[in-house]
């Protein structure tokens, strides 16, 4: 981060190969729109940009970044209040037969779109625990919320996906 204040472009460039990807997937899981969360971390990383000559090491570059990503998503959702309905492209195993690809895809669209229906901040904590595999502190942290508030908030999210997708148990898995 001092390299970045001191205005050197490859540092900068450095830390956006290093953490655009993992902030790309957290934006798209919130947003569920691909181009909205390329925006919002562009933004993000032009607020690191812009912000270098103030950090303070008091917290990982990651865990700012996290944090600003979160944060703009929350910002963009309470914006549009509804989501959009584009679901990310599915990655199915080329080894599997074509009705196991379409189960697949079918199951992950019916989980995505019932956290899609979180409240957004349990669906940043379900996103940012399950999807981004962070830590409930790292999670906590980033959400800017106590670890006690972070597992309440998964808790509440999971019971109502339980709920949601409770009466969509014969077809996601094939039993009653």
């Amino acid at each position: 981060m001092r390299q970045v204040a001191g205005g050197d472009d490859l540092a900068c460039r450095r830390l956006v190969e290093q953490h655009a990807s993992r902030m790309l997937g957290l934006a798209s899981r919130m947003l569920g729109d691909a181009a909205l969360a390329e925006d919002v971390v562009q933004e993000a990383f032009l607020r690191l940009w812009r912000q270098a000559r103030r950090w303070r090491p008091e917290a990982r570059v990651s865990t700012w970044l996290y944090r600003v990503v979160h944060n703009l998503c929350i910002d963009e959702l309470r914006a549009r209040r509804k989501l959009s309905g584009e679901e990310p492209p599915d990655r199915p195993d080329p080894a599997d037969g074509p009705m196991t690809i379409e189960h697949r895809g079918q199951v992950a669209r019916q989980v995505n779109a019932a956290i899609s229906d979180l409240p957004p901040r349990q669906r940043a904590a379900v996103t940012l625990v399950y999807h981004q595999e962070m830590s409930n502190i790292e999670a906590a942290e980033v959400m800017g919320v106590t670890i006690d508030a972070l597992e309440s908030l998964l808790v509440r999210a999971r019971r109502r996906l339980r709920q949601r997708l409770a009466a969509e148990k014969e077809d996601l898995t094939g039993a009653v």
